[in-house]
């Protein structure tokens, strides 16, 4: 089942250290099937507030994403992003085609 990698990342400061992240996390993705599903983009705010940038990479399942994240070529970029932005980071589940809203009501 598909996996999704979320980050909600604030107070980015953008500069030499969050450029080189940028320019080397693609191919740690590679690897692993990941892909950017949403990277920030303009937000059209229905309800709310939300300042903050919201990332999606996918990849084809959870052992993937996992694989991913504790990769060597990742491990050795990631301090360029966390001492530069504050935030959340995690993997989730997606659902299939066929799941509908109440899908939730009934036990796993």
């Amino acid at each position: 089942m598909i996996c999704y990698a979320i980050g909600h990342l604030r107070n980015v400061e953008m500069g030499a250290e969050i450029v080189s992240y940028l320019e080397g996390i693609d191919s740690t993705l590679a690897p692993f099937e990941g892909r950017f599903v949403v990277h920030g983009g303009q937000k059209y705010i229905l309800e709310g507030t939300f300042a903050d940038d919201v990332i999606v990479i996918a990849f084809p399942d959870l052992a993937r994403a996992q694989s991913w994240y504790a990769s060597p070529a990742y491990q050795a970029i990631l301090p360029l992003r966390t001492k530069n932005a504050e935030g959340a980071v995690f993997l989730i589940d997606g659902i299939g085609n066929d799941h509908r809203a109440t899908d939730i009501l009934s036990p796993v």
